[in-house]
């Protein structure tokens, strides 16, 4: 009971002073500007540009890596559950990148391969006489994208690898003695027994998605102008760099309720299948 009652504050306490400050007006640099604000900071939020470039930027960069990860992870799950040499160590690596933490991750990235000048990409151009492309500054949202992707694309193949090895390998030699080939053992048996655990990848990744912050902080800081700021980092903006606490509150709320809203969907939906 004591733990409950101290995880319940850790989490209640800083809600309740978040949905408080959102009703109010409480900006850092003019503190005596302050009051009841009633739905002000909701309405200024609402209809600033700004914020629908945020939620527009955070379901592009949501469904984009949920698309790449699954993909990419289902393949990769299927590739790696065959027998070959040296399959342990490329397992290894290939789920190594879940353990970098994402500061690290977008500093190589800008760094090392993505730079216009010295990064690996601009270097490979060149050799093939291609002229080097500025990344962050051209594509900054699909390079996040690629950047958050890279990142949780093991996570996606740990989970559907495990899954993959569950499958019963009798179903498999039956449908292979029936005449089943590779692609229709994927599409008729592999496939529909990765369902769940697809579901589950979904739900985990859209939760931890929807709160992306160091690789756009890191190697974009939202721009150029507003291309790849998400709500989380226009809540950072608002709060840390306009010091507008009162609207950065408002727009923490908002957050908040479209994160559980989509959570809602995603356990319902899971529950379901879990019925079945």
């Amino acid at each position: 009971m004591p733990s409950v009652i101290v995880l319940l504050a850790w989490m209640i306490v800083p809600l309740v002073m978040t949905v408080w400050f959102s009703f109010q007006y409480y900006n850092l640099v003019n503190p005596e500007a302050a009051g009841f604000a009633g739905l002000d900071n909701y309405e200024f939020l609402v209809t600033d540009p700004d914020f629908w470039a945020a939620l527009t930027n955070t379901v592009i960069l949501l469904g984009s890596v949920l698309v790449i990860t699954v993909g990419f992870g289902t393949l990769l799950a299927v590739l790696f559950d065959q027998p070959f040499p040296g399959r342990n160590i490329a397992r290894l690596l290939a789920i190594s990148p879940f353990f970098v933490m994402p500061t690290v991750s977008a500093l190589v990235w800008k760094n090392l391969l993505m730079h216009p000048i010295y990064g690996v990409l601009s270097v490979a151009m060149r050799a093939v006489g291609l002229e080097p492309v500025d990344w962050f500054a051209q594509y900054p949202l699909a390079s996040v994208i690629a950047i958050v992707s890279w990142e949780w694309l093991p996570f996606a193949l740990l989970i559907l690898l495990t899954a993959v090895q569950s499958l019963d390998h009798e179903q498999r030699e039956a449908a292979r003695m029936d005449g089943a080939g590779a692609i229709a053992q994927f599409f008729f048996l592999t496939l529909p027994h990765l369902s769940r655990a697809i579901g589950v990848v979904v739900m985990i990744e859209t939760i931890f998605l929807l709160t992306v912050f160091a690789e756009i902080f890191v190697t974009t800081s939202g721009g150029p102008g507003n291309a790849s700021t998400n709500l989380a980092f226009l809540i950072y903006a608002r709060a840390l760099l306009q010091y507008d606490i009162g609207g950065a509150s408002a727009g923490g709320v908002v957050a908040i309720v479209l994160a559980n809203i989509v959570a809602f969907f995603l356990v319902r939906s899971i529950a379901r299948r879990l019925e079945v």
